[in-house]
């Protein structure tokens, strides 16, 4: 009876420091996170969370295909530049073929280092150049779950 009650102390244990630490990493990554400032009026590119940290930052929208500028299969082209207005580097994500005032969803997960605006263009074509490093994927909640579980498992004594 004492062996399982130890037993179930640790586990507890190992719950509450989990939940600690996942609140803890979550406060501190979206503290380091601050809005970054977009200079164009696009009324069709519709930003709804656009921040940078020192090194990264994240960018979500909605894009609007509305009469009568039709942007069905053309490229969404995002600028970065830094506080001296210097260009940093530009990322394009193509549009679907929309119906009219129909959206799409889009994000941009980018590796930059002082970014403090952006702009929003919609092109005809891809353009290669200056093409940024865009970060995959942010991990979901079960991804990290997940991880931490292995990483216990791995360097559990």
């Amino acid at each position: 009876m004492k062996r399982t009650k130890t037993l179930l102390m640790y586990a507890l244990w190992v719950i509450l420091f989990f939940i600690l630490s996942d609140f803890l990493i979550n406060v501190g990554l979206n503290a380091a996170y601050k809005p970054i400032e977009r200079k164009d009026t696009m009324a069709q590119v519709n930003v709804y969370q656009a921040e940078a940290t020192l090194v990264n930052g994240r960018i979500r929208g909605l894009i609007t295909n509305s009469q009568p500028d039709n942007v069905s299969g053309k490229y969404l082209e995002i600028n970065f530049y830094s506080k001296r207005d210097v260009f940093l580097g530009r990322k394009s994500i193509p549009i679907n073929q929309l119906q009219e005032n129909e959206t799409q969803n889009f994000e941009v997960l980018f590796k930059l280092q002082d970014v403090k605006y952006y702009t929003v263009n919609i092109v005809d074509e891809k353009t290669q150049t200056e093409e940024i490093e865009t970060i995959l994927d942010e991990m979901t909640k079960p991804q990290i779950l997940l991880a931490t579980a292995i990483a216990l498992l791995i360097f559990w004594p």
